[in-house]
């Protein structure tokens, strides 16, 4: 179906729309009428069918039944091209822009961009946010049990609920930081009159989402001048809606980061000309067995604390920022974890990415650490190192607690009989395989003082479910969340913030193998952690690079 050019002139506001008379179809309209199957079943909110004509019943007193509004602009189709610059209302992070009629748009929200996110409703700054009634529907149906989208559903018809309080005219539209919501200036747009649309036939009457495509589709005739787009996670329900010439977007205000690729890493090579620039004004001391140097210029304004920063050329340099103070910068020297007298439970940093790890999981100022990092780098060993390390030998933690989402690759396998332990032993694979590599036995020792070995490890470790995890508090505890790249940003916060005094957070995750519907790489709650806690003083990230598991294990992960 060839698409209607774009607007010539900017949209205006509701109120500056003025009132439209009821004139008569021109040939115009009658061909539009008929490149969009003017035969078919008209498509309703109960799902019965009326005339071929389009039906438009809303709150406005002049388009009446079986009507059509004069042609004063086109309405706002949209082509793929266009899509990227229609993201605008849900763009991450942006500036508060200056509010004008012209830029304001009217958002469609599916039922499951509200399941999704609860809080959606604020997060479109100036423009209009409107809901079908078959939406408040299916958040009814999904709003009984204990699961993460039942509680979404209940916080959204409680929020709903508390805007829609005290208000006289709905039809009016409420406005959305009524609740303390400053960065929501539009409107809050409840569907209360029946609004219906013609839509071709191969789409089922009855089903909700073409209901909900036939809401959209009338409200862009009803505000020719104003552009109305459907906001949905449904990848089949945003294809239909472009097929037939409306505007649709996917939610992008869960997305910490647009590109992988500006995922902070924790490192940050120095340039080749580094000790030139900087050598006259560097101060350095030495203290504790470590090399400090304070250092101000260029470089200074890429780095942040925690940061591990190096320089292969010249004088070679392999050091942490610890202290930031506007245009100066004090840098402190790493112990050398691959040499053997360093070694943590006999393991050695086998490239410069492992010594960065195993420095953050080994600092005690260091309270909560992430490792990213494809299967073979070392995430879980490393980890697990650390821990059986600072509590059986140094003694700073009273035990290992190890816990992960319980995402299956394939089909689930069913119930599993057992304590919390035993349910949770087929997810432990990849600490049990670790474990086997740190227990190594000592010849000397014999059976009985290998065994005894083995039995106290084992007693340090305990494998917890998250689901039990709400309300706890963990003291003295050193805290690894295994597959934490399938945890979306609130069961990120609901784990981390059960650490008590002394406690460290160990967070493992690999970005590229997320099995979690609906979550991505930039919405991950680990891509989220690694965002919001960089440059704290008490927490690092590191991105380990380079697989250490074997020369097969490198061999596939490059050529598979």
């Amino acid at each position: 179906m060839p698409l209607p050019k774009e607007p010539s002139k900017l949209a205006t506001t509701l109120t500056d729309i003025p009132p439209i008379p009821a004139t008569k179809a021109n040939k115009r309209d009658t061909k539009k009428s008929a490149l969009l199957q003017s035969p078919a079943p008209v498509v309703t909110p109960v799902g019965k069918a009326h005339s071929p004509a389009l039906t438009l019943a809303s709150s406005n007193p002049v388009v009446a039944r079986g009507e059509k509004p004069a042609p004063t602009a086109k309405p706002p189709h949209t082509s793929l091209g266009s899509h990227t610059k229609s993201r605008k209302g849900t763009e991450v992070n942006r500036s508060k822009r200056q509010v004008s009629g012209a830029g304001q748009k009217i958002y469609v929200l599916d039922t499951n961009v509200l399941m999704h996110d609860p809080t959606s409703m604020f997060r479109f700054e100036e423009h209009d946010v409107f809901l079908p009634l078959i939406t408040l529907e299916e958040l009814d149906n999904h709003k009984k049990g204990m699961s993460e989208v039942a509680r979404h559903a209940r916080q959204v018809s409680r929020s709903l609920d508390a805007l829609m309080e005290n208000v006289e005219s709905i039809e009016q539209g409420v406005p959305l930081n009524k609740l303390g919501n400053t960065d929501a200036l539009g409107r809050l747009l409840v569907q209360t009159t029946e609004l219906t649309a013609e839509l071709p036939k191969t789409l089922p009457v009855g089903k909700a989402d073409n209901q909900i495509l036939g809401v959209v589709f009338a409200l862009a005739r009803q505000h020719p001048d104003k552009e109305v787009a459907l906001v949905s996670k449904d990848i089949n329900m945003r294809i239909k809606a472009r097929a037939l010439g409306l505007l649709a977007e996917d939610y992008f205000n869960d997305q910490v980061l647009e590109d992988r690729d500006l995922l902070y890493s924790g490192h940050l090579e120095l340039p080749a000309d580094f000790w030139e620039k900087n050598s006259k004004g560097i101060e350095s001391w030495q203290q504790a067995g470590s090399t400090y140097y304070r250092i101000s210029g260029p470089a200074v304004k890429d780095m942040m604390v925690n940061q591990f920063v190096y320089c292969d050329t010249g004088m070679p340099l392999i050091a942490q920022v610890i202290e930031l103070a506007g245009r100066t910068a004090v840098l402190k020297t790493l112990r050398d974890f691959s040499h053997n007298k360093n070694s943590v439970w006999g393991i050695t940093a086998r490239n410069r990415e492992q010594n960065f790890a195993l420095n953050l999981l080994m600092n005690p100022e260091c309270d909560f650490v992430t490792l990213l990092g494809q299967a073979g780098t070392g995430k879980t060993l490393l980890a697990l190192a650390a821990g059986l390390s600072q509590v059986l030998e140094s003694k700073q933690y009273s035990e290992i607690i190890v816990t992960r989402a319980t995402v299956p690759v394939g089909e689930d396998i069913g119930f599993l009989p057992g304590t919390e332990e035993e349910k949770m032993a087929p997810w432990m694979g990849a600490f049990e395989d670790n474990l086997e590599v740190l227990n190594k036995p000592d010849p000397s020792a014999g059976d009985w003082g290998r065994s005894a070995t083995a039995d106290l490890i084992r007693t340090k470790i305990r494998i917890k479910s998250m689901n039990f995890m709400r309300g706890r508090t963990f003291i003295n505890k050193f805290l690894i969340i295994d597959e934490a790249q399938n945890l979306s940003p609130k069961q990120m916060k609901t784990l981390i913030t059960r650490a008590g005094p002394g406690t460290k957070v160990v967070c493992l995750g690999n970005l590229a193998q997320i099995d979690t519907p609906y979550l991505t790489e930039g919405s991950s709650g680990l891509t989220y952690v690694v965002d919001r806690f960089k440059g704290w003083p008490h927490a690092g990230h590191i991105t380990l690079q380079r697989g250490e598991r074997s020369r097969l294990a490198d061999f596939a992960s490059d050529n598979l």
